[in-house]
């Protein structure tokens, strides 16, 4: 299954709700959310500086991520940034794969 790990930053609605809830709260939120999705929530830390949080989930497909994406950023309380992560595997593979193209000006 894909990895993705998302970027979580907080706004102010959605850290009052985490001095309500707690911060235990929130991961169980994101694990019955990586559930219901089919997918598996490999890691969820808190963090100093930009983001608030980082979380590391694997899901079916890119479509399940960007359901997911729109339904967090639509619900409130946080911004999400998605990144697509490879395994050094994969990379092997993108480098062997045969790709047609020259740079601006370039023959």
């Amino acid at each position: 299954m894909p990895k993705y790990l998302l970027k979580v930053k907080m706004t102010v609605d959605g850290l009052n709700g985490v001095f309500k809830e707690g911060a235990t709260a929130r991961r169980e939120v994101v694990q019955r959310m990586v559930d219901s999705l089919d997918g598996r929530l490999e890691s969820f830390y808190w963090a100093f500086g930009d983001e608030d949080l980082y979380v590391i989930v694997e899901l079916p497909s890119n479509t399940s991520a960007a359901a997911m994406g729109l339904v967090v950023t639509a619900a409130g309380g946080v911004r999400t940034s998605t990144v697509v992560l490879l395994s050094p595997e994969e990379i092997d593979k993108a480098v062997h794969q045969k790709v047609e193209y020259h740079a601006p000006g370039g023959a």
